[in-house]
């Protein structure tokens, strides 16, 4: 048997192939588009006879149907999706393609896949969807994190699609009967991260001796979860989760985006000090807020500590440090992603040559 990893070549998807093949024998059948965050770069040195890679997309119905069915798969991952804030903000559509449509078809090629199974394989098969906090909207500073009863009140298009996509795998569970799970997490950092998101653009445009852009006041709070953390708790939902079941994952680390900032900075004061003997705090370049920015995001994993026994082990500090360690080995790496293209986008962003 096998299972079938979608967007196995972005930042999270990576982590989890990678990981899911150093810690058992079970075959990894891997389906990306190798969209702009999708990267086979990520996959590099992955010789493996149990890794298959397919360059395709999860709304292409026949190619996912085949897969399904040549590889006899029993459960499927879903990573696959447009997921930056910033970029759903610039081109929407795209993301309501991904996020709702393509996830659509996929649900109705997993679901025709599964209702051909013998009885016990129907009863084994999982469909997991990896979502996101940002379904629940915004907090107050002072109100409790969100689980998994928190109302939906997604604020940008990136997070409406996703919320629109939790609805459709809930629907599939709860009309047909397809054994899902989904997970709603924070968010994650780590190595092998597109360097658009908030730690590694500082780490990449920091060592360029770029402004490092902080949105607003910076004040922008969020639970930070490390990626190896993150592929553990996918592991043991899948391995353990009730099958219609939503599952929080969070890494218990709540900080201010300026204050993740700052710690880049001393981070790398120490590891790669500046040549001129300069803080690289004196980067730091307070932009314009972008709309609809959500305050606080907080998530109570409570539910899965208690009824699947899992834990983040690191703590901000220790997977920060590791982070910073990793980009800094991987220069070669980030180079690579970093495309034109990729560049162009930045300064429309922020607003820098």
């Amino acid at each position: 048997m096998t299972i079938l990893v979608t967007g196995g070549a972005g930042f999270i998807g990576a982590n989890f192939v990678r990981d899911w093949l150093s810690l058992g024998e079970e075959p990894v059948l891997n389906l990306d588009k190798l969209s702009y965050a999708g990267n086979l770069a990520s996959l590099a040195g992955l010789d493996d006879a149990r890794h298959t890679f397919v360059h395709g997309d999860i709304g292409d119905t026949g190619l996912v149907t085949r897969l399904l069915r040549e590889h006899r798969v029993r459960a499927v991952l879903n990573f696959a999706a447009e997921t930056h804030v910033d970029r759903s903000i610039d081109s929407p559509a795209a993301f309501v393609e991904t996020n709702v449509m393509a996830t659509f078809a996929l649900l109705e090629a997993v679901r025709a896949y599964w209702s051909g199974l013998d009885r016990a394989a129907r009863a084994a098969f999982r469909f997991l969807h990896v979502s996101t906090d940002e379904v629940y909207g915004s907090l107050a500073p002072e109100a409790p994190a969100f689980a998994e009863t928190h109302r939906y009140q997604p604020n940008s298009p990136y997070a409406a699609s996703k919320a629109a996509a939790d609805h459709l795998v809930r629907a599939w569970h709860h009309t047909y009967g397809l054994p899902v799970l989904t997970t709603n997490c924070s968010n994650n950092y780590g190595p092998y991260q597109f360097p658009e998101k908030l730690i590694p653009l500082v780490i990449h445009k920091a060592l360029r001796g770029e402004p490092l852009p902080v949105y607003g006041d910076g004040r922008q709070v969020r639970d930070w979860l490390y990626v190896a953390d993150h592929c553990a708790a996918l592991r043991r939902v899948l391995d353990r989760g009730a099958p219609g079941a939503t599952y929080n994952v969070g890494g218990d680390q709540e900080m201010a985006n300026i204050d993740v900032v700052l710690l880049l900075c001393a981070i790398l004061d120490e590891l790669r000090p500046r040549t001129d003997g300069a803080p690289y705090a004196a980067q730091i370049a307070f932009v314009t807020d972008r709309p609809g920015h959500d305050r606080r995001y907080a998530i109570d994993a409570s539910r899965l500590e208690r009824e699947l026994g899992w834990r983040p082990r690191e703590t901000f500090a220790t997977g920060i440090r590791k982070t910073v360690a990793w980009y800094l080995e991987h220069g070669d790496w980030v180079e690579g992603v970093t495309s034109g293209a990729y560049r162009d986008w930045i300064a429309r962003q922020y607003g820098q040559p």
